[in-house]
């Protein structure tokens, strides 16, 4: 409408994926062409419930044949191969083309909500996924193992991102509670 060369991202669960809304707006872009990417961050359970309990396909991803636009599984712990990904899709709707669906494969190590007791996955599953599918780890790995950065320079990087974030805690501890009449502010469109 505004002729601008720009790209949306919608972000959703593999949970969200089996709503209605989800069919009815990959529906829609498809039709429209939309310069839209799906990204569905794939994390094995939607709640408490794995996603091949209530999924009738082995991948999200497979879904969008069913409107006529490309889907795309990819490992959600590399960096790389999700920047790949991400390149491939913007080129796509920046020439028109219309949306595209990336299923990011990933795993959710806490809980659904704080205190879940998880019986439906073992200490043991979600141990093996941090040790071994880490994505700060084995980005780290890439950069080392190519040259791109030294262990000194993660670990400088690391730590001002930490000081950072505990930065951003104390502020917010410290900041009086919202105001309630400001909640609907900058949800919607008032132009």
């Amino acid at each position: 409408m505004q002729n601008r060369k720009n790209v949306s991202v919608a972000f959703f669960g593999d949970g969200a994926s089996n709503q209605g809304t989800f069919h009815e707006s990959i529906n829609l872009a498809a039709v429209w062409k939309l310069p839209v990417i799906y990204v569905c961050e794939n994390n094995q359970f939607g709640m408490t419930v794995p996603t091949w309990q209530s999924t009738s396909v082995e991948n999200i991803a497979d879904r969008a044949a069913g409107y006529g636009i490309p889907g795309e599984v990819v490992d959600g712990n590399d960096v790389c191969a999700v920047y790949e990904a991400f390149a491939r899709a913007k080129e796509r709707a920046l020439k028109g083309e219309g949306p595209t669906l990336l299923e990011c494969k990933t795993y959710r190590w806490r809980g659904h909500w704080t205190g879940d007791p998880e019986p439906y996955r073992t200490r043991e599953e979600v141990e093996e996924w941090k040790e071994k599918r880490d994505p700060i780890k084995l980005f780290r790995a890439y950069l080392t193992r190519h040259k791109l950065a030294t262990r000194q320079e993660l670990d400088d990087i690391e730590a001002a991102a930490a000081k950072k974030m505990e930065a951003a805690v104390e502020f917010a501890m410290n900041s009086p509670e919202p105001d309630p009449a400001h909640v609907l502010d900058d949800v919607f469109y008032e132009g």
